[in-house]
């Protein structure tokens, strides 16, 4: 009978130890802390991690402009396991190094901040569905990080889809109705012609007579939407010509290789800069054969080689503006520049009230600009691809797990999360 009490004593003493352990290692092991400076092994997936845990329900903090903009998360086993998996480097720490951490970042002399990303923004990517996920560095980027997103194109925009989504990225689109301009050098390719066959028919079956008028409507949906609160991303194309087509609504400024009718003779002296969100005073250009849609963007033969191309990032006060320094993490500020049909925009053509957070200044061209719109904000990043300095149509797709540490990407990254921020209040 004394080996029995003496065995249950013993079988009591480990249930203890076993116990005090769980409870202590979980109160040691309080975060889990994701850092983005350049020890990170894979930077993009680290995005895919934060959004993932906003979607299991949980909270992230994102603390701005601490060690490249890193990431703090509640300490829970799956989370870790994750990183694990999806190749994140990170550290777990105790609350008292948390804390620590916090104190650093409230000291009033440092530019840092704590942003609490609360809700998992619902994404739309405006797309045709026939595109492939390569043919735009968002739905690429998107895919690599694992962040979940839905396709929308003219027929879900017309019947009022847009209120269901927190954010929404433009696919390299033409919103003037001019087919991209790549008139010149495609106008007998198989893929050009299906591509306009196509427009034209989804233009009819909508209730448009041209594609350049269902463009313009789904312009102002989209301008209807930031209004009302969204958040808005374009890159390349999809900025300047978004733009003009504000500025051109109820303008015909197609010429007949487009839309089979002649452009408004009159159509440049009646744009109406006001509906932009970005630009003012520019020109289009009304030659079918040139592959721009007007004096925005830069010229194709700027002078800087590529070795040479480089962008900078602004500095913003975090505890002060801490929009701009959402979008603006990285673990490096000064990005390699890349082309597209859209590369940059000539700063005497944006608007005062534009945003700039990006810059070439040595050639007076942004890079990178915000802006507000009623209750909601709009971003343009100027370039195709952050990865491929010159890409061409039929190119092959960018393989991000060669670039898992992509400064120019991680910029695209940001804004995805922006939505899910709120000002994490400070304890007195």
């Amino acid at each position: 009978m004394q080996q029995i009490f003496l065995r249950l004593k013993q079988y009591k003493n480990l249930i203890i130890v076993v116990l005090f352990s769980f409870f202590f290692n979980n109160a040691i092991a309080s975060y889990i802390f994701i850092p983005m400076d350049e020890g990170q092994t894979d930077h993009l997936k680290a995005y895919g991690i934060a959004f993932w845990t906003l979607e299991k329900g949980s909270t992230c903090d994102w603390l701005l402009n601490y060690k490249g903009g890193s990431f703090a998360l509640p300490y829970i086993k799956e989370f870790e396991k994750e990183c694990l998996i999806r190749g994140v480097k990170y550290e777990v720490i105790t609350d008292g190094q948390m804390a620590k951490i916090t104190a650093e970042i409230a000291e009033p002399t440092a530019n840092m901040d704590v942003m609490r990303l609360e809700k998992a923004p619902k994404i739309a990517v405006y797309s045709p569905k026939s595109k492939l996920p390569w043919d735009d560095a968002v739905t690429l980027v998107l895919t690599y990080a694992e962040i979940p997103y839905t396709l929308i194109y003219d027929e879900e925009v017309m019947r009022g889809d847009l209120g269901l989504y927190d954010w929404l990225h433009l696919h390299h689109e033409d919103f003037t109705g001019q087919y991209g301009k790549f008139y010149a050098s495609y106008k007998y390719a198989e893929w050009y012609v299906n591509d306009v066959q196509n427009a034209e028919n989804n233009a009819k079956k909508l209730g448009f007579d041209k594609v350049s008028e269902l463009k313009s409507a789904v312009a102002q949906k989209f301008r209807d939407y930031v209004m009302g609160g969204g958040f808005l991303f374009a890159m390349c194309s999809a900025t300047d010509s978004y733009d003009i087509a504000l500025a051109a609504e109820g303008v015909d400024i197609c010429s007949a290789e487009f839309d089979h009718d002649g452009m408004d003779p009159q159509a440049q002296k009646k744009l109406d800069y006001e509906n932009c969100f970005a630009f003012e005073n520019f020109k289009i250009s009304t030659n079918p054969y040139e592959y721009e849609f007007s004096d925005i963007d830069v010229p194709s033969n700027r002078p800087v080689p590529e070795d040479m191309d480089y962008f900078t990032l602004f500095d913003f006060s975090a505890k002060w503006d801490p929009v701009p320094t959402m979008l603006t993490q990285d673990h490096e500020k000064v990005i390699k520049g890349f082309m597209g049909q859209t590369t940059a925009y000539k700063k005497a053509l944006i608007k005062p009230s534009t945003l700039v957070l990006g810059e070439n200044k040595s050639l007076d061209e942004a890079r990178y600009i915000h802006g507000e719109y009623g209750k909601g904000t709009w971003t343009f990043y100027g370039g195709h691809d952050p990865e491929d300095f010159r890409h061409l149509v039929g190119d092959p797709p960018t393989e991000l797990k060669l670039h898992p540490n992509s400064p120019g990407y991680r910029l695209i990254l940001n804004n995805i999360l922006f939505p899910a921020a709120k000002k994490k209040e400070r304890k007195t």
